[in-house]
């Protein structure tokens, strides 16, 4: 028996396998957590679980851990396509990222994220700065 079509029957589609077929998150069972663990919103009213049907048009707000997409649902999908396929199903209306400070002299106390362990000479003028107070 055929698989029936989301969008031919009811224009409406479960938020987790919504969110897994726009490629937001990495499985469906991931998805599932995402919209159970109460950082996503439909239409800006908070959902608690991942049954909450979406219908085009509907506006997401998620809050992932470094950045809140906010997206808006053009069309619900039937599988979980290649990239291409996915950005087709929403708009993204996300704010772009706040612009980074201007390259200059770190304070020895501040390393740039992801830069890796310090080093001996890091960290001594680590606990150079810290002492001084």
């Amino acid at each position: 028996m055929p698989t029936p079509d989301p969008q031919a029957a009811g224009g409406s589609l479960r938020i987790d396998k919504w969110l897994w077929h726009a490629r937001v998150t990495k499985s469906r069972s991931l998805a599932q957590k995402l919209a159970t663990s109460g950082r996503v919103r439909v239409n800006k009213d908070k959902i608690s679980s991942a049954s909450k049907t979406v219908r085009s048009g509907d506006v997401l707000t998620i809050a992932l851990e470094r950045r809140v997409l906010v997206l808006k649902v053009l069309a619900l999908g039937t599988r979980r396509g290649p990239y291409e396929e996915a950005r087709m199903l929403y708009e993204d209306l996300s704010p772009p990222p706040a612009p980074k400070e201007a390259p200059g002299p770190a304070s020895p106390a501040q390393r740039d994220a992801g830069s890796g362990r310090p080093t001996k000479r890091d960290r001594r003028k680590l606990d150079a700065f810290r002492n001084d107070d």
